[in-house]
């Protein structure tokens, strides 16, 4: 029979040489896993000694305890019945229940039902980005400075949004970025993203930090549905190399990686940061001082713990190249040279150009200056390889205005997470169900009936082109594309 502990017992076990939590009813010694936690000491020392499931749960997958810890760590039974009541922060009492999602009719409305059903630590980790929120502000702005250039007098009774992605069929050239940490917003989590999205035929791309297991995710999806794989590559090799064979398993699902590069250390998110991931202090000065050897900060920064920060283009493509055969996608390019640099690898079949939401570096260009430079410096790379973009994307209008710009398809992050804090499954679908309509309508009305007649012709793009990079291509044409001699 299991040894039963009180919450008086468990409490006396809060410092860095003897640390105990309970969660899910049991009692854990996580001592020895203090120097390897990914997110860092820090965030377990805050819980130590009392119950954190509620703080636990949403942020980690099924099995994780029992993937990191020996059988020996589970100590026993916790008699919850002897733990003191704890009065929840404002920011936790119960919502009001969400309203009708058809009464939503855009995605800043969505923003503001999830902004009050979700806790405040979750608002600041989706909301949160780099410095100033520069970047994060003005990869919408872009997209309002570009004009949209309708014909008529043309048959618009017709429009159909399906294109493809790596060759395969998707029902709209609209796709979910790697968004971590889902069932902070809601219980769904990320399988409720990928069940509101699957009657359009959609693709998702499912964050390395996903709070589901690769597994849960694409559970009980649609045939024909497709997922990608985020990676962070780690600095201990083998944890990516271990993820890589779950996800090699699993190929009638995840179609290809995503190897994520924008965010080699995390940015300065200032909002995150605020609501650091609990309110506890810490309980001792040695644990504060051990702590501090931790990565700090709020959630953002404790998730980009152990993330590898030596990859290069001479050895990072080949390690990856020899633990997978699916597709490889490079995300986070925000310059045309290094989109030239990826059209020369065969093994990498897409790019997604990307400022990470303006969460990393404040002040880095949007996707669209990006798109804009290629087709000005190497506009070789759109018939090389495909180019996805991500960031900004409010409105059907933006989506219509990247894929004119040479972009194949368009995706949406905190967008999704929003959509799933204000209605659960049915607000993504809500999401996208108003995404897709927008992008309709804006077909029409330019007088295209198919994604693959979006072009150049159908904007103005002039005001934009005054901004973007004018220096020299400090390109090296190699082989088929030798530089020209001026």
């Amino acid at each position: 029979m299991s040894q039963k502990f009180s919450a008086e017992e468990v409490v006396k076990h809060n410092t860095p040489e003897s640390c105990w939590v309970a969660l899910y009813g049991n009692v854990w010694d996580v001592t020895s896993f203090l120097p390897s936690h990914p997110g860092g000491s820090a965030i377990i020392l805050k819980l130590a000694g009392r119950d954190c499931t509620e703080e636990y749960d949403p942020i980690h997958p099924p099995g994780t305890l029992e993937e990191n810890l020996p059988p020996t760590a589970k100590l026993g039974i916790y008699d919850a019945s002897t733990a003191p009541e704890i009065t929840k922060p404002e920011d936790e009492e119960p919502k009001e229940g969400s309203p009708n999602m058809q009464n939503l009719l855009n995605l800043d409305e969505i923003e503001e039902v999830a902004t009050k059903q979700i806790s405040k630590k979750c608002w600041a980790y989706y909301y949160s980005a780099g410095d100033d929120l520069i970047s994060k502000r003005f990869n919408n702005l872009v997209y309002k400075q570009i004009l949209l250039r309708p014909r008529v007098f043309v048959d618009c009774s017709k429009c159909d949004l399906s294109t493809t992605m790596l060759g395969y069929s998707v029902g709209l050239p609209l796709y979910v970025s790697p968004a971590a940490m889902a069932r902070l917003a809601h219980p769904d989590g990320e399988r409720g993203i990928a069940q509101g999205i699957s009657s359009f035929g959609a693709c998702q791309i499912i964050s390395n930090n996903a709070s589901m297991t690769p597994e849960q995710i694409v559970e009980g999806s649609l045939p024909g549905q497709i997922f990608g794989w985020q990676l962070y590559v780690q600095n201990t090799r083998q944890k990516s190399v271990d993820m890589l064979k779950r996800i090699n398993k699993m190929k009638d699902k995840y179609k290809f990686i995503v190897l994520t590069l924008d965010a080699p250390v995390p940015g300065k998110r200032e909002h995150d940061e605020r609501m650091s991931s609990v309110g506890a202090q810490l309980p001792s000065p040695s644990a504060v001082k051990k702590a501090r050897d931790g990565p700090g900060g709020g959630v953002g920064k404790s998730l980009f713990f152990g993330t590898a920060a030596d990859l290069t283009w001479k050895d990072t493509l080949k390690w990856l190249e020899q633990q997978t055969d699916l597709p490889i996608v490079l995300k986070g390019l925000q310059t045309h040279e290094d989109a030239y640099m990826a059209a020369q690898f065969p093994q990498v079949k897409a790019i997604i150009l990307s400022n990470h939401g303006g969460r990393a570096l404040d002040t880095a260009p949007p996707a669209v200056h990006t798109l804009l430079e290629i087709r000005k410096y190497c506009p070789e790379v759109f018939s090389r390889l495909e180019v996805w973009v991500d960031g900004g994307i409010k409105r059907g209008t933006d989506v219509v205005k990247a894929l004119c710009l040479g972009a194949k398809a368009v995706g949406v992050g905190r967008a999704a997470l929003f959509g799933l804090g204000a209605g659960g499954t049915e607000g993504v679908e809500r999401t996208f169900e108003i995404l897709k309509a927008e992008i309709d309508t804006c077909m029409r009305l330019l007088g295209v009936d198919k994604v693959s007649d979006l072009g150049p012709k159908h904007i103005n793009s002039r005001a934009v082109e005054r901004d973007i990079y004018d220096g020299s291509a400090g390109l090296e044409k190699l082989g088929l594309w030798v530089k020209a001699r001026l």
